[in-house]
């Protein structure tokens, strides 16, 4: 797999100058490359308790991007995964540490606890106030003697450096610091291990399945489980948090362990605040890249109970872009629809000939959904069939509120109908068509002409004809021959769908951006869901 790195030797001292560089000036290195990685507050006169974090690179922001006034004051960077040197770990706590003191913020990883630890031995021997606490709030292997540390570690960058900024002394600093450490605890879980550069990756999540509980540096999680969608994901994550939430209120941090995107962390933030396993808690943190795992297509949660002092420290506003904020539970607030956009809901009418033939166009879209997305995945973005089968799927819901006894109204209804319902241009389109539909069938046009009209608004308001390479292409032959019969007009929107194949140039939608050599050999996806309607009628009839 490739990444837009230079080489595998310079990853972390490249990205750290790049952080460097976009900081404004905030954020200096101290001079050591590129066996000493410590980026350090370039405004820091000492007069304070120091915070120093860091640990193996690969956890980005963490920890060099919550270097900052209210959080931390230092961070050592390891290689990717791999715990700085003890060496390292020294010059930084003698780079920024004054009469105040330090503490020492560590993952309870081995080489971390290992190298902190005789650091700040060596630091202290020069005289110097140094503490250390370790995060262990992994809960994934509740057998395991010494707990990971994970995405809570930030909880404590958070409260420590807000009491730390604040002017606390080194005791207070550090018991707070403790307290935290005590009372949370997260648990994660991912669709795919981490790819770390230079390196195989790991294939083993098989597709289909979801690891709850592995480790930020890909480490084995505690079981596989089937992946059943967003909700039972975070369900799973929040059950075995449950233990911890069983008193007060808490606040949680959403975590994005690296590739998932925004899309899916809003729909999983949804999820955690609608879950029955976390009606305690009441404040978050995210959805955020914040101690991430390279690339891992996964989350994490992690619980701490908010208290009055929690939640000033929490809440105390930093100047890092990477830090979120907290902000409070709330429900979705709901506005009415502005004057003339509520749609005019039609009055109801039965045609038991309508509804069948309704109800077996939509059940044809649904059908051949895979079959359309497939198609499409090869000249577009592989939507077509779910656009059109989730349109089909609502219009079969509607059935009881169409007026299908009077044709003018139905297709006004229709268009109403896909306009809200079908995203996309498609859905704008086909409410053109079926729009103009209903107006040609109250100035006495028959039904096919009306469909005629229809199809003249569209090429007019969206620009395209035949030989466009779009639904078109089928559409209009189709329609021209219908008064011939139902089978007539498939073969024409069949030959009209398989001319498409040799167009090697789309001259609208999403297809017209599409390289010759992507469409050549491929029906339009639009153009191949109109002849299999028909088709589908004929067959019926």
């Amino acid at each position: 797999m490739n990444h837009f790195i230079n080489a595998q030797d310079s990853l972390v001292t490249d990205a750290i100058d790049g952080l460097l560089e976009t900081s404004d000036g905030a954020l200096t290195r101290l001079d050591g490359y590129p066996h000493i990685k410590v980026v350090c507050r370039t405004e820091w006169d000492k007069s304070k308790v120091a915070l120093i974090s860091g640990g193996g690179s690969g956890h980005e922001p963490a920890h060099a991007g919550f270097v900052g006034a209210g959080m931390l004051t230092a961070a050592v960077c390891g290689e990717v995964f791999a715990s700085p040197s003890v060496d390292a770990v020294l010059a930084g706590i003698l780079a920024v540490t004054g009469e105040k003191g330090c503490l020492l913020i560590v993952k309870n990883y081995t080489g971390d606890r290992l190298n902190y630890g005789l650091a700040a031995e060596r630091a202290r021997a020069f005289g110097i106030k140094v503490t250390m606490v370790v995060v262990d709030d992994d809960i994934a292997l509740p057998d395991l003697p010494q707990p990971r540390g994970v995405a809570g570690t930030l909880f404590v960058h958070k409260i420590a450096g807000a009491l730390a900024e604040g002017g606390a002394d080194l005791d207070a600093v550090t018991s707070a610091a403790q307290l935290a450490i005590r009372n949370m605890a997260s648990i994660g879980t991912s669709l795919d291990t981490c790819t770390v550069p230079g390196s195989a990756k790991e294939k083993r999540i098989a597709p289909g399945m979801a690891e709850l509980g592995l480790g930020i540096h890909g480490e084995a999680g505690v079981q596989q489980v089937a992946f059943e969608g967003a909700k039972k994901a975070m369900d799973l994550v929040l059950e075995k948090l449950a233990p911890k939430l069983s008193h007060g209120s808490y606040v949680a941090i959403l975590n994005n362990l690296g590739s998932t995107t925004p899309l899916e962390m809003s729909v999983l933030a949804h999820e955690l605040a609608n879950s029955e396993y976390a009606k305690n808690i009441t404040h978050i943190i995210g959805p955020a890249p914040l101690m991430t795992s390279l690339d891992m297509h996964g989350f994490s949660v992690s619980v701490l109970p908010i208290d009055d002092d929690n939640a000033a420290y929490l809440a105390m506003p930093v100047d890092l872009p990477a830090w979120p904020g907290m902000t409070k539970i709330s429900p979705v607030l709901v506005r009415p629809l502005p004057d003339g956009l509520s749609p005019i809901k039609p009055i109801p009418s039965e045609n038991a000939r309508t509804r069948a033939l309704l109800d077996q166009c939509c059940d044809l879209l649904i059908s051949a959904e895979r079959d359309l997305n497939l198609l499409d995945a090869k000249s577009g973005d592989g939507d077509t069939g779910s656009t059109l089968s989730t349109a089909a799927r609502a219009l079969k819901g509607s059935l009881d509120r169409l007026p299908l006894a009077d044709p003018t109204q139905l297709f006004r209804a229709i268009g109403d109908e896909l306009s809200q319902t079908m995203g996309g241009s498609s859905g704008v389109i086909l409410a053109i068509f079926f729009g103009a539909a209903g107006d040609a069938c109250a100035s006495g046009k028959p039904i096919p002409k009306a469909l005629l009209s229809g199809l003249d608004r569209i090429s007019q308001v969206g620009g395209a004809a035949k030989g466009d390479r779009t639904m078109i292409d089928a559409l209009e032959p189709a329609l021209h021959a219908l008064p011939d019969g139902i089978e007539n007009a498939a073969a024409h929107a069949r030959e009209g769908a398989m001319k498409t194949a040799a167009m090697g140039r789309a001259k609208a939608g999403r297809a017209s951006y599409v390289p010759e050599e992507n469409l050549i050999g491929h029906n339009d996806p639009g153009a191949e869901a109109v002849a299999r309607l028909f088709e589908g009628l004929a067959k019926s009839m």
